[in-house]
């Protein structure tokens, strides 16, 4: 009867563990598969996340939005100039990397990207325009009726925007931007046809 019972203890004992084991295996593999739809199609992925205690100048601790802590290596992407807005402690970050080798293609600052942004109006440069760019993924424009700005992210490498145009009814535009200058005090980045550049609002400025 004992044999028997201890057998029974044994079956239970090993069954749990396989499925624990089943468990944190297929929670490890929602993890890769939420942070690789960030691209879809790409062969690179977009990881998303904080920047964490141990970062250092060549080192970018990065606690991802899923919870892991990955410390990345971030010289390549400065040594190409793509390592934008900087980073310390606490910042909201995204990053663009290989695929299975944790090497930053392109480190973006969300927390330093996120504020009021200016340029004078090209037409004739009497007045100034821009875009909001806030928490949440929220975009807003500034002096400019025609153009509503409704989102913003950074993804796939790019810095996108949708945005709708006056009497063009509720139909959403997305143009995917090439980041060239993020700092505290810069905002400029590319389309194909056209160059963005913008200067952080001062304090008081007030959007009209």
């Amino acid at each position: 009867m004992k044999k028997i019972l201890l057998w029974a203890v044994a079956v239970l004992i090993a069954t749990t563990f396989t499925q624990c084991g089943n468990k944190a295996q297929q929670s490890a593999e929602v993890s890769v598969e939420e942070t690789e739809s960030n691209v879809a199609g790409d062969e690179n992925v977009m990881v998303y996340g904080i920047c964490g205690e141990a970062s250092a100048m060549n080192t970018l601790q990065l606690i991802t939005d899923t919870g892991d802590t990955l410390n990345l290596s971030i010289e390549n992407a400065k040594e190409e100039n793509q390592v934008f807005g900087g980073y310390s402690v606490g910042d909201k970050m995204a990053v663009y990397m290989k695929k299975d080798s944790e090497q930053p293609l392109m480190v973006v600052n969300e927390t330093t990207l996120m504020g009021n942004w200016i340029m004078p109006n090209p037409i004739d440069g009497s007045s100034t325009l821009g875009i909001m760019i806030k928490d949440g993924g929220i975009a807003e424009s500034i002096n400019q009726p025609t153009i509503i700005y409704k989102t913003w992210r950074i993804v796939g490498g790019k810095l996108e925007i949708c945005y709708v145009r006056e009497g063009g009814g509720d139909e959403e535009e997305t143009i995917l931007y090439t980041m060239e200058k993020l700092d505290a005090d810069s905002l400029i980045f590319n389309e194909p046809e056209y160059r963005h550049e913008y200067s952080r609002a001062s304090s008081t400025f007030k959007v009209k």
